[in-house]
């Protein structure tokens, strides 16, 4: 079993998921957790990758990395998807292995033999399409509009931890737009923090719950 170190706080909603879906997992496989968990800013990481700067983001999470690699962190992690951003720095500056969230994100989409998808999450990620990381798969861009909503839905959920039907009705418009327009077989829900109104079951349109995957794996390395 290797204790896997999570970079917590980018945002705090989405830490907590992590955690309490990790540990049930765990549970249910009679293994007992082997965590650290550190605390981020998340307004102090939002404003780098906002401002563009991917190497100071990445000196920043990887101080994090280490700390958590010197209590004993075997392997780290981000519950988010924007902070992946800078992933190629981010591998330069720390010795501690990484659980990519793309990597499992890839594996399910060969699997499920998906070839179109959309991202939801924030602006950050919609537009920057997982930055190239995701190769055999083409990411469709909403258009500039959607991207706008999109974004300020996500940011209000992030910031409140909890949505309302404006955002939810809208979300789904566009979800059902880009399937009739654009031919996306599926949207990757690419925001851990959209888990507080939409999962794959209920979303109402066809979904790929990205955090989920990435939980997966964690509890594969932390059973293994």
């Amino acid at each position: 079993m290797a204790c896997v170190g999570i970079v917590g706080g980018l945002g705090v909603g989405a830490t907590v998921h992590y955690y309490e879906k990790i540990t049930a997992a765990c549970k249910a496989r009679g293994v007992v957790s082997d965590l650290v968990i550190i605390h981020a800013d998340v307004d102090h990481g939002q404003g780098l990758v906002r401002a563009g700067k991917l190497d100071e983001l990445a000196d920043y999470l990887a101080g994090f990395i280490e700390r958590m690699g010197r209590a004993g962190a075997e392997v780290a992690v981000m519950p988010a998807v924007t902070p992946h951003i800078c992933i190629a720095q981010l591998l330069k500056r720390t010795r501690v292995p990484f659980i990519n969230i793309v990597d499992p994100i890839g594996a399910e989409l060969r699997a499920r033999k998906l070839r179109r998808v959309a991202l939801f999450g924030t602006v950050f990620t919609v537009e920057g399409g997982l930055w190239g990381q995701l190769s055999g798969v083409e990411i469709v861009k909403p258009q500039p509009d959607e991207i706008a909503f999109i974004g300020q839905a996500y940011q209000r959920i992030l910031d409140t931890q909890r949505g309302n039907d404006a955002d939810t009705v809208g979300l789904r418009r566009i979800a059902a737009d880009l399937q009739r327009r654009d031919g996306v077989e599926a949207i990757l829900l690419a925001g851990t923090d959209l888990a507080v109104i939409f999962d794959e079951a209920n979303a109402g349109f066809p979904a790929v719950d990205v955090a989920r995957l990435h939980i997966d794996a964690i509890v594969e390395r932390l059973a293994g």
